[in-house]
């Protein structure tokens, strides 16, 4: 039995280090001219408590003449600092007596610092305790989440949220300054019968700019081509002709034991690289909209050397997630940030977990999108 009156005393004793005025080795400069606040700390707390400070750290060697090491933190406002720092070396952080505007900033400094437990709290906290607040504030959520992969959970938030719940977006005071791109997948999924075309081109645009980096919406690109390719001679450099014929039965629903009753064709829509193999299988249309896709047939694998996982799909309602924002999306059991490569593995609406090890957010080398 952990003792909590006995953590009291070390985070106590701890904040009266960082108080002390005698043992410090290591100056901070924070924020920009002309409000600059030098902070007073000790290398070896910073070092083992914040994975950015230690490679900074790492970079800057001790100086043997005495003078101290110094290190410049110009992106966070030094009041934001003063509050993670404490968070640092005493571990506490009594969110109550902040607005939610800070938390805010604490949340944005606490990725700088590389701080995934201040994260993960931060968003938990937001979450549960704040949601009507984050309902009337979605823009600056919304920007906050999705302009850093960090934030994952508000990201998983924001996307229920503007599927499930549109209207709350419309209302909101903040209305006018809603980002573009989320303005016009909300008017999308309202008025669908009057944008149809638009919705078409749109999506059109999208798809290609998730599929070639290089592309330019005034110049379409004739590198672009679908190719058809029997399964027989898969054109890949992620899976092969038996890798097909297991996908194939899958989608039959035959047991690998049993001969496939289904020639099916894989047309390689793009590839891009990977040792350990994830995918999955969408029966239905992607689109970018924020809806959820619904169906019972798709499923999720991994291959790894002879093993593999399947994994179908429990919850249909949330089969699948449509967004601009993510590549093929799997509920969020399997999804891909198309703008890094970074792909997330959740178990949320599938059967099992396909990643068999705790990496469950991780960059991919290749990735490959088949039509069959």
């Amino acid at each position: 039995m952990v003792d909590n009156k006995l953590l009291t005393k070390l985070s106590q004793n701890l904040l009266e280090i960082l108080n002390d005025e005698e043992y410090y080795d290591i100056t901070i400069e924070v924020g920009n001219d002309p409000y600059v606040k030098v902070f007073r700390a000790h290398m070896v707390i910073l070092n083992y408590r914040s994975p950015y400070l230690r490679r900074i750290l790492s970079t800057n060697k001790k100086k043997n003449d005495g003078t101290l090491t110094n290190i410049k933190l110009p992106n966070i406002l030094p009041e934001i600092f003063q509050i993670v720092l404490r968070y640092i070396y005493g571990g506490k952080l009594s969110l109550e007596e902040y607005d939610i505007s800070d938390i805010i900033k604490i949340l944005v400094a606490a990725n700088e610092l590389s701080l995934q437990e201040l994260i993960s709290y931060l968003e938990s906290f937001l979450i549960e305790n704040k949601k009507n607040w984050i309902e009337q504030n979605i823009d600056l959520i919304y920007q906050t989440s999705f302009g850093n992969d960090s934030f994952l959970e508000l990201q998983k938030y924001c996307t229920n949220l503007i599927i499930k719940e549109p209207n709350k977006i419309f209302n909101s005071p903040n209305f006018s300054s809603i980002p573009e791109k989320l303005l016009i997948t909300l008017i999308q999924n309202h008025q669908m019968s009057e944008i149809q075309v638009w919705e078409h081109e749109l999506y059109d645009d999208l798809l290609e700019y998730f599929l070639d980096n290089d592309y330019d919406p005034n110049k379409k690109s004739e590198s672009f081509t679908i190719k058809e390719i029997k399964s027989k001679n898969i054109d890949s450099k992620i899976i092969s002709n038996q890798h097909v014929e297991i996908i194939s039965k899958w989608v039959d629903r035959l047991e690998n034991t049993v001969k496939p009753t289904t020639s099916y064709e894989f047309k390689l829509l793009y590839l891009k690289d990977r040792n350990e193999i994830l995918g999955g299988y969408n029966p239905i249309e992607w689109k970018s909209d924020f809806s959820c896709g619904i169906t019972k047939d798709s499923f999720i694998f991994s291959f790894n050397n002879e093993n593999y996982i399947l994994s179908r799909v429990e919850n249909e309602k949330n089969a699948i997630i449509n967004s601009p924002y993510y590549g093929p999306s799997f509920g969020f059991d399997l999804y891909l940030f198309y703008n890094n490569k970074k792909v997330s593995c959740d178990l949320k609406y599938y059967e099992k977990q396909i990643k068999v090890n705790n990496d469950n957010s991780f960059i991919l080398d290749f990735f490959e999108v088949f039509q069959l």
